[in-house]
């Protein structure tokens, strides 16, 4: 199905940069290719191969920001999509909105939009909501980010990422005595804390194991930089397994073996997907309470200040020696995933697309 145009539908546009095959994708495009399966939507992004296959992906051959940009403006105009679905690019999205005044163009945020260039102000943020049908956000978290200054908020939506149930492996029983982190290897998602409190709590652990799965960006070329060499050497002074970056169907398989999955994060997550995945796959869940985690974990985990070493060894611990307490939290979580799956969050995300535009 790769590389064809559909007249009429719907096309959702990557960021430049987001690489759409198994070995090499990111959270947003892991999203977009369940929502595009669901949908039967077209896929416009980075001329890059291979791609997931059975979705119909429309490439942009071009560099830099801009080149992507009238790459994407081309794919469109001769697609002429009634519904664009664009990740992450407020101004592309305007653009398009402008050039496309027939379609209903909404912008989904998997990020803080204070960060962001084209939104950072309120006056900017408001002047994005005013010209698309819809602006997404993927939390409550950057709801109220993108919110804070504006008086007028109806065209705001939230939507939670999605994860498809019936793709995960089956679970492993009995569950491995092993305390799972699997993320990017970098400062704000809390690896060194990880570290730290395992090496306190492993020596009081007799018969348990502790893994790292990531690098320091996904796919098999992400680069050995200083500070994956640091944790990789810490892990190893603190008896804890390294394995570096594996594709993300081996990260799901870990999780269905794991007792333990620890999401650490030092940094407000907007989403919290590993969190979700760990859940789904029937771990029981450690997570920092910051960001938009909270809101994914409920009361399915164990919430922790975030770069709170003590805290942390104190819940892996408390949780190792108390097999009732993961069973529970375990059971807790598969069925906090389920408002997650993929069918229930992509026919929220047609009602958005069906909506009448607020006036």
């Amino acid at each position: 199905m790769n590389g064809g145009y559909r007249r009429g539908g719907i096309a959702m546009v990557l960021p430049a940069r987001e690489g759409f095959a198994p070995d090499r994708a990111g959270a947003i495009a892991m999203v977009v290719r369940r929502l595009a399966l669901a949908a039967d939507a077209v896929v416009i992004g980075a001329a890059l191969t291979p791609v997931f296959s059975g979705i119909a992906y429309a490439p942009v051959r071009a560099r830099g920001t801009l080149g992507y940009a009238l790459g994407v403006i081309a794919c469109v105009r001769r697609s002429s999509p009634s519904v664009i679905e664009v990740h992450q690019q407020p101004r592309l999205a305007l653009i398009l909105a402008r050039l496309m005044p027939d379609a209903r163009v909404m912008l989904v945020l998997h990020n803080d939009p204070k960060t962001m260039r084209g939104l950072r102000s309120p006056r900017q943020r408001r002047r994005t909501l005013a010209r698309l049908h819809r602006v997404i956000c993927v939390s409550a978290f950057l709801r109220d980010r993108y919110a804070a200054s504006l008086a007028d908020t109806t065209r705001l939506a939230i939507l939670p990422n999605p994860l498809t149930l019936a793709e995960l492996p089956e679970t492993t029983l009995p569950r491995r005595p092993e305390i799972l982190f699997a993320g990017r290897i970098v400062e704000p998602k809390g690896v060194a804390d990880f570290i730290a409190a395992c090496a306190i709590a492993l020596p009081t652990l007799p018969g348990w194991s502790v893994r790292i799965i990531g690098g320091d960006r996904f796919g098999p070329a992400s680069p050995e930089t200083a500070y994956v060499s640091a944790m990789r050497h810490a892990a190893a002074a603190a008896g804890v397994r390294f394995d570096g970056y594996r594709p993300h169907a081996d990260v799901l398989t870990a999780m269905a073996q794991a007792a333990i999955v620890v999401v650490p994060s030092r940094w407000a997550e907007p989403f919290g997907l590993t969190a979700l995945e760990a859940m789904a796959s029937g771990a029981a869940l450690i997570a920092s309470n910051i960001g938009g985690l909270p809101e994914v974990t409920g009361s399915a985990g164990l919430l922790t200040p975030p770069g709170d070493i003590p805290a942390l060894v104190a819940a892996i611990t408390s949780l190792a020696r108390d097999e009732p307490r993961r069973t529970n939290l375990a059971a807790a979580g598969r069925t906090r995933a389920l408002k997650f799956d993929t069918p229930r969050i992509a026919a929220l995300l047609q009602e958005l697309r069906d909506a009448e535009t607020p006036v």
